[in-house]
C-alpha cells in the first residue's frame, strides 16, 4: 500500500456521505429563501468533510494507542495495523480539524460569532468521541452526538449560513440526515460487538445486544424514509423522490434481518453509505425543485 493510499484508507471514504448529505439538505432547505449566499454552502461542505476526516483520524489514533484495534474485523486502521505512527495520525487529525476551523471562521465572520461556539463544540465532540480519559463513544453516547452534529447541526447550520435563518424543513431534514448518519455508526458498532466487549467499550450496540441493535438499525432507516415523506407533506412535495433510496436499502435490510455478522457486515457499511447518499441527494434535489 502506497503512502497516499494509506492515508486515503485511514480517512475512511465510505463514511464521507455522512458529511456530504447534511450540507446538501441544508442548502436545499435554503433554496427559494431571500438573500441566499450560495458560496457559503461550498465552505460549509469543506467544514463538514474536514470534520468527518478529522474524527476518523482521531478515532484511529485514540483506539490505536489504547490497543482496542489490536484485534479488528472491520476496515484497516492506521495505528492498530502499524501502517502509520500514532503521532503522524494525531497530526493528521489536528490538521483536518484545523481546516474545518479556518473554513468555519470565515463563515462566522460572514454571519454570526455564535458559529465559533458551535464549531468548537463540534471539534471537541470529534476528539473526545474516543479520545480523552473518558471517551463518550465508549459509554454508548456515540449515536446521540452523531445525530446532533452530523444531523441537526450540519444541516441546520448550512441552511443558516446560506440564508441566515433556519426553517422547519431544515430541522426535519436535519433529523433525517441524523438518522442516516447514525445508521452508519450502528452498523460499524454491530460488527464490532465481540471485540468491543473484550476491549471494554460499552457502545450502544454492546449495551443493546445483537438483536436489539439490528432492530435499531432498521428503525433508523424507516424513520429516515418517513421523514422524507413528512418534508414532502410540509413544504417540498418533490422531496418524496428521496424514498427511492429504499431500493438501495433493501439488500442491507435483508442482510441485517438474516443475521449477517462479522466481516459480512463490512459491505453493509458501504451499502448504508449509498443509502444515505442516494436518499439524501434525491430528497435535496426534490426540495430544490419544489422551492
Amino acid at each position: 500500500m502506497t503512502t497516499m493510499n494509506r492515508w486515503i484508507v485511514g480517512a475512511r471514504p465510505r463514511t464521507l456521505p455522512a458529511a456530504v448529505v447534511p450540507v446538501a439538505l441544508g442548502a436545499a432547505a435554503a433554496a427559494g429563501e431571500v438573500g441566499a449566499v450560495w458560496w457559503r454552502a461550498a465552505l460549509a461542505l469543506v467544514v463538514s468533510l474536514a470534520l468527518q476526516v478529522g474524527v476518523n483520524y482521531a478515532n484511529d489514533y485514540s483506539d490505536g494507542v489504547r490497543g482496542t484495534d489490536a484485534i479488528r474485523v472491520g476496515p484497516v486502521r492506521l495505528v492498530g495495523s502499524g501502517l502509520a505512527s500514532a503521532g503522524a495520525v494525531k497530526k493528521a487529525a489536528f490538521a483536518a480539524f484545523g481546516v474545518a476551523a479556518v473554513a468555519g471562521l470565515v463563515l462566522a465572520l460572514e454571519t454570526t460569532w455564535w458559529l465559533l461556539v458551535v464549531g468548537a463544540a463540534a471539534i471537541l465532540a470529534g476528539w473526545f468521541y474516543t479520545g480523552g480519559p473518558k471517551p463518550y463513544g465508549y459509554l454508548g453516547l456515540g449515536e446521540l452526538f452523531v445525530f446532533v452534529f452530523f444531523g441537526l447541526v450540519a444541516t441546520a447550520g448550512t441552511a443558516y449560513v446560506v440564508c441566515e435563518r433556519i426553517t422547519a424543513v431544515a430541522w426535519l431534514a436535519g433529523c433525517m440526515a441524523g438518522c442516516l448518519a447514525c445508521a452508519l455508526l450502528v452498523i460499524n458498532n454491530l460488527r464490532d460487538i465481540p471485540t468491543d466487549v473484550d476491549a471494554g467499550k460499552r457502545t450502544m450496540a454492546v449495551r443493546l445486544g445483537d438483536a436489539k441493535t439490528r432492530t435499531f438499525y432498521l428503525a433508523l432507516l424507516a424513520i429516515a424514509f418517513v421523514l422524507v415523506v413528512v418534508i414532502a407533506a410540509v413544504d417540498r412535495p418533490l422531496a418524496c423522490i428521496g424514498v427511492l433510496g429504499i431500493v438501495v436499502a433493501v439488500p442491507a435490510a435483508k442482510a441485517i434481518r438474516n443475521g449477517a455478522k462479522g466481516r459480512e457486515l463490512i459491505p453493509i457499511l458501504g451499502i448504508t453509505g449509498k443509502v444515505q447518499l442516494v436518499t439524501g441527494l434525491l430528497a435535496a434535489l426534490g426540495m430544490v425543485l419544489s422551492a
